[in-house]
């Protein structure tokens, strides 16, 4: 756990030190690829993208540090927190240092984000999104211990609600709100599998599984219906500039994972897997004896009854 600690206090002070010597917009400039954009973060944006990065890579770390008090067989929670955690980390890095981003013309120009005719589009953070927010919607179902067929058509809901914002984000002309309202319907779909489905399953696995899906439930409804709103003054809308748009996905974001990944942590800790139907083993510690016959090859008996025997080479030579 040490080991991860330290890389965790790396982390964040490489962070620190972007922030304070960022020269990301003098090497990565606002042409990349030979297209310029002109409503763009400036470096007061980066500073903040790379501070949220080092909280990012901090909890992730921590997190992967707090799973080493657990057997690997509990740590299912653990790897997805700090997962997610991870991949935002990544993402935070990519848009501090102005990198990840595409500009598309704004539907309404003059509307208070900023002066030019194009906006910068970080396709980054969508790409952070798809990979993300499946991870955070698996440590709820399988928290709230929900069949297999309903976690996929979740995860498939979530998947189109991301998408779906991309290409609205993408879209120069009116049409960018209808892909709008299609995430809005998918990101409803998701609600509705976690505030009635998912709260009625977690309620049949005890007082202490509801509690830990109800704080973390209620905290990332309450941050998701906030993202459209996000989208709408910024990639929509153009109503505010890059750098708030930085502060505002930039908190949302914040309590979405590394404020959600240590509740569920910390709620998590003295539920066992088990409880949750999740039966995982581990082949290292668990796994059942392996015997070997007198060939030297390993033989699992086959009985049926789970236990282990040795063939007698002897006697099937003669059979």
């Amino acid at each position: 756990m040490g080991r991860f600690t330290s890389a965790a206090g790396t982390l964040l002070c490489l962070g620190i030190s972007l922030a304070e010597a960022n020269n990301a917009l003098n090497v990565n400039t606002n042409t990349q690829n030979n297209k310029t954009v002109q409503i763009a973060i400036t470096t007061w944006g980066s500073d903040f993208y790379f501070a949220i990065m080092s909280v990012m890579g901090f909890v992730s770390l921590s997190i992967l540090g707090a799973s080493a008090l657990k057997p690997r067989s509990d740590r299912v929670f653990f790897y997805l927190s700090a997962g997610l955690c991870m991949v935002a980390c990544i993402a935070y890095f990519a848009m501090g240092s102005n990198l990840g981003w595409t500009p598309i013309d704004v539907e309404f120009l003059d509307n208070g984000g900023g002066v030019g005719r194009n906006r910068e589009i970080f396709y980054a953070r969508y790409i952070d999104w798809f990979v993300t927010t499946p991870m955070l919607l698996l440590d709820l179902c399988l928290t709230a211990g929900l069949p297999w067929p309903t976690i996929l058509w979740t995860i498939a809901l979530d998947e189109a609600m991301v998408v779906t914002g991309l290409i609205g984000a993408l879209v120069k002309s009116r049409y960018k709100w209808g892909f709008y309202v299609f995430g809005c319907v998918a990101m409803f779909g998701v609600f509705y599998e976690l505030a009635i489905v998912g709260r009625a399953s977690a309620a049949r696995l005890g007082r202490d599984v509801h509690r830990v899906f109800m704080l973390c439930g209620v905290l990332t409804l309450f941050i998701w219906l906030l993202y459209p709103i996000a989208w709408g003054l910024c990639e929509g809308g153009n109503v505010i500039t890059p750098n708030d748009e930085a502060v505002f996905y930039g908190c949302l974001d914040f309590m979405a994972k590394p404020v959600f990944s240590i509740a569920l942590i910390w709620g998590h800790w003295n539920i066992k897997p088990e409880r949750l139907g999740l039966r995982i083993r581990d082949p290292l510690t668990d796994g059942p004896p392996v015997s070997e016959n007198g060939n030297g090859e390993r033989k699992v008996n086959e009985n049926g009854d789970g236990a282990n025997s040795v063939e007698d080479p002897n006697h099937a030579h003669a059979a």
